[in-house]
């Protein structure tokens, strides 16, 4: 395809992804006979995918269109933002937007073990994780190795935001803990030590 062609095929994936978007807006927006606007706007979404998948192949079709898809989504809703002013703050109401957190505990013990759960018990269940999907998971070997040492930072991640932000210690050192013991357990019965 010439670049006039796949400009104009980007094009017309844009303005059919923003027309399917607006079908699932008014669902959404929708207090009764919301079923007709949905299955509209997803019937359009899979035709758009499909269509797509005829036009440019298989593989690039449908990730070229779900890429554009999402970049009109984003486009339709910024668009129908409204600006609000602010509320006059009634008496007894609280000033902020949302309540305080809770008060923890100043205790030394609970700042370790916080800080033990997020960084070294949470990198070992992540490492967990990793492994056991290099091991159990679907596709080539080298494929496998790559997305098992891409999710160790991501699930390392998510462990330590959950343990700083949890107040229950208890339940994120089980939770970590059982983690990475299933994880290991898992990848020790598929042959790796």
């Amino acid at each position: 395809m010439s670049d006039a062609d796949l400009l104009l095929s980007g094009s017309a994936v844009i303005l059919v992804a923003a027309a399917a978007t607006l079908l699932l807006r008014r669902a959404w927006q929708s207090r009764t006979g919301k079923v007709p606007w949905r299955a509209a706007g997803f019937g359009l979404g899979g035709l758009l995918i499909l269509a797509s998948a005829g036009l440019l192949g298989t593989a690039r079709g449908p990730f070229a269109t779900l890429a554009l898809s999402s970049a009109a989504a984003l486009a339709v809703v910024a668009a129908g933002r409204t600006r609000r002013s602010a509320r006059v703050a009634r008496p007894g109401r609280d000033d902020g937007p949302a309540p305080e957190p809770a008060e923890r505990a100043l205790a030394p013990w609970r700042g370790l073990l916080r800080w033990l759960l997020a960084g070294p018990i949470g990198m070992v269940a992540a490492m967990a994780v990793g492994v056991c999907y290099t091991v159990w998971g679907a596709g080539a070997v080298q494929t496998r190795l790559v997305v098992g040492g891409l999710l160790v930072p991501l699930v390392w991640g998510g462990a330590m935001a959950w343990t700083l932000a949890d107040d229950k210690l208890l339940r994120a050192a089980a939770v970590l803990i059982g983690t990475a013991l299933v994880g290991f357990g898992l990848a020790r019965l598929g042959g790796v030590a």
